[in-house]
């Protein structure tokens, strides 16, 4: 794969998040076959997605750790999970069926809320998966350049992380990952279609985060890049914005659609991608995160700590005084009236922010 421009946020994360190999006095230990070691310590390590699982709240980290709290975060216990990959994202559909994605092309799967995973996908098998699927559906001529990017992932291994992951309902969900990997699935994880030759992204930017606003799926990525879903044609097509910097995530309702990203950067649409507007988010660091509450206020959160908030489907954001302060925020998650779950450096928190 071709080398790309980084941010200085990018890099910092990714050296936090940088897969440490295992090892033992018999030598190397392959990841995807090393079960998380279980510690006490797990729920205040490095984690990096949150999500909300009925009434329990699930956060995913480092070296596979997965831990859960069912009683609002007072106490946390550590999932049995099957791989020691980096975990990046998490994402519950319904209050039992839940997944998690990661570094080497990791997919977790749970059908009992979080407390037990299984290993679905990983990239050893997204690569043959890959390469079997454009052998039964060959690409024309005029799409050499994907082409060749599917000979390379394939002889590269299964070392592209997957990024993030959201489900539409318990059967039917895409992960998105670096250099344009994105899979759908329509039967729960059992099987997954490659769908890399349905992005207009000719430069193969890195897929950051999949969500929907409304009726419309978005993905947001690198340099700037937003996708929006074409369901008639089965394809994710480009969306215009004005600014060229990473976009970490994306977000919204039926009213409008917000991306956000480096250096506090933040726009709105108010009519599903044609015309953006800049946000004042006041934030000087990148954003990373986002929820959306029981009343339907956005929450915008930074690598920093800062949360912010929109009553106004994102037109306007104002400061979120957070109490004790977050230090910092990779992954979000709402529940009841006034709740946030964050996963940061710290490892996992509950704060009330109302």
């Amino acid at each position: 794969m071709k080398s790309k421009p980084k941010s200085t946020f990018v890099l910092a994360v990714a050296a936090f998040l940088m897969l440490m190999p295992a090892t033992s006095i018999f030598g190397f230990q392959d990841v995807l076959d090393t079960p998380a070691v279980q510690s006490q310590l797990a729920a205040r390590t490095l984690l990096n997605g949150a999500a909300v699982a009925g009434q329990r709240l699930v956060c995913v980290g480092w070296k596979g750790d997965i831990v859960y709290s069912d009683d609002l975060g007072k106490s946390w216990r550590q999932a049995g999970v099957p791989v020691s990959s980096d975990l990046v994202a998490v994402f519950f559909p319904s209050p039992m069926q839940g997944w998690a994605v990661g570094h080497d092309g990791v997919v977790l799967h749970s059908s009992d809320a979080g407390t037990t995973w299984v290993k679905q996908f990983d990239g050893a098998a997204a690569a043959r998966t890959m390469v079997e699927y454009y052998e039964r559906h060959p690409l024309p001529a005029s799409a050499a350049s994907v082409r060749k990017e599917i000979d390379s992932f394939a002889e590269q291994g299964p070392d592209k992380p997957f990024l993030d992951v959201w489900f539409e309902n318990d059967d039917t969900g895409f992960v998105v990952g670096a250099y344009n990997i994105i899979f759908r699935t329509a039967d729960g994880g059992k099987s997954w279609e490659p769908w890399f030759d349905r992005t207009e992204n000719p430069g193969f930017l890195n897929l950051y985060s999949i969500r929907p606003a409304g009726k419309d799926l978005y993905i947001a990525g690198e340099q700037g890049i937003v996708l929006k879903l074409d369901r008639e044609k089965g394809r994710f097509r480009s969306v215009k914005t004005p600014y060229a910097g990473s976009f970490f995530g994306v977000t919204g309702n039926s009213k409008a659609v917000i991306v956000y990203g480096l250096r506090g950067n933040a726009f709105v649409s108010s009519d599903a991608g044609l015309n953006w507007r800049k946000i004042e988010t006041g934030v000087p660091t990148a954003l990373t995160s986002a929820a959306i509450m029981e009343d339907g206020n956005i929450l915008l959160a930074s690598v920093g700590g800062q949360i912010i908030e929109s009553s106004d489907s994102g037109l306007n954001f104002k400061p979120v005084d957070v109490q004790p302060r977050v230090i910092s925020a990779f992954g979000l998650a709402a529940f009841g009236k006034d709740k946030i779950a964050v996963a940061g450096f710290q490892g996992a928190e509950v704060r009330n922010v109302k």
